[in-house]
């Protein structure tokens, strides 16, 4: 088995992963079982309470149960709002996950080269990632909320639990952020440029073999010499500072 190979079964069972996450965090959607509450100590008037992003509902031991949407969403908590936009974000940005590492799975062959498949995949495992952790913090933000009211020995409201759906929901949130770390790794390794940490190398000398023979230094034989001035003090000639070039027989060898 190659490496091509290798990464291929590797990029689909991550497919395959975030796949499964996707699915299961668009199934707490429309479930009610976020929160949920008993009241009552008798059976026979025993009445449950259970609530998620869009309504309440409420059931009692006969089976019959209601459930009515929140009324106004201009009134709803901040909290709410945010969990209901994450949680959306969440459900398109893993749509389109899945539509980008279809297309750039090396065993899929839609794509164009390697490169160009690779870096598709790699796009698609980001999305993942970013869909896996707006999950994640839907979840937990909902649940850090269920689980202060409830130990909140100050608060006066009715308390709730912490439901089914959260469970499921950090479940396939972990789903999605494992799956895209392997998309993301094993495609970033052949569709990324390799980046050095060091900065480009200075070369030590730009002299090349030619202007070093040609530049070097004369030999101790080749020297100059300063002849005496022509005339002194009396009168001066432009002769007297040129130097002359006295060479010896080695030289011309």
């Amino acid at each position: 088995m190659n490496y091509r190979e290798v990464v291929m079964y590797m990029e689909i069972g991550g497919f395959v992963s975030c796949l499964c996450g996707w699915v299961l965090v668009c199934s707490t959607l429309p479930t009610e079982y976020w929160t949920f509450s008993e009241v009552g100590s008798i059976v026979l008037t025993t009445a449950n309470y259970y609530s998620n992003l869009w309504r309440d509902c409420v059931s009692d031991t006969t089976g019959v149960s209601d459930c009515k949407d929140y009324p106004s969403m201009l009134a709803l908590p901040a909290f709410l709002h945010g969990c209901r936009a994450l949680a959306v974000c969440s459900v398109i940005t893993g749509f389109f996950g899945g539509v980008l590492t279809l297309v750039g799975m090396k065993c899929t062959k839609i794509g164009g080269s390697e490169i160009a498949n690779a870096r598709v995949t790699f796009a698609g495992g980001v999305t993942y990632l970013v869909s896996g952790l707006c999950g994640m913090v839907t979840y937990s933000w909902w649940a850090n909320k269920v689980v202060s009211e409830f130990l909140d020995v100050n608060f006066k409201g009715q308390k709730f639990e912490l439901g089914a759906a959260v469970f499921i929901g950090w479940g396939g949130s972990v789903l999605l952020l494992s799956g895209g770390t392997v998309l993301t790794y094993f495609s970033a390794k052949e569709g990324l440029p390799k980046i050095s940490g060091a900065g480009p190398q200075r070369p030590a000398t730009y002299a090349t073999a030619r202007t070093a023979r040609t530049y070097r230094r004369p030999d101790s034989s080749s020297r100059v010499t300063w002849g005496p001035p022509l005339f002194y003090e009396d009168g001066r000639s432009r002769e007297a500072m040129k130097p002359r070039l006295t060479f010896n027989m080695d030289t011309f060898v």
